[in-house]
């Protein structure tokens, strides 16, 4: 198992580029935390699930990444996903900025940050575009991924 936060973030991304769910639950700590715009806060068993269905869906994902940095507690990463969204069919390129913070050998908090009107422009396509700004899309989107890990 990696012991440091640069050698963890690899272990996730390389694993996440492979869509190995299990490799990318393990490197979490039982107590991490997760965020990202579209799920919201997840603790680490949501994460996991999480992370299994979407690498599980997912039959066109490309994923790349950099660790932009890290220390001795704290890895940052820009990676981008390239997927086909299954409710739309559409394509999207997401490029997200995460924080990933470990103790102990493992991610404790994870934070993705991207551009949700952005993402929902391309995800959604017209919808996207004239609401995707909005609190109400974003609400509506995230009560429906949320729903689909079974926190409706």
């Amino acid at each position: 198992m990696p012991a440091a936060p640069r050698e963890i973030a690899e272990a996730f991304y390389e694993a996440f580029a492979a869509r190995d769910a299990k490799t990318m639950g393990a490197l979490y700590a039982d107590d991490a935390r997760f965020e990202d715009p579209v799920f919201g806060q997840l603790d680490a068993r949501q994460a996991r699930f999480m992370w299994r269905l979407l690498a599980g869906r997912a039959t066109d994902l490309a994923v790349s990444y950099t660790i932009e940095a890290a220390d001795e507690t704290t890895a940052r990463v820009a990676w981008t996903a390239g997927y086909t969204f299954s409710q739309t069919g559409r394509a999207v390129v997401n490029n997200v900025s995460a924080r990933l913070v470990c103790r102990d050998g493992l991610i404790i908090d994870h934070k993705d940050t991207f551009s949700f009107w952005r993402w929902s422009r391309q995800a959604l396509g017209l919808p996207g575009l004239l609401l995707g700004w909005t609190p109400f899309l974003k609400a509506k989107v995230s009560a429906r991924a949320r729903g689909s890990i079974g926190l409706g």
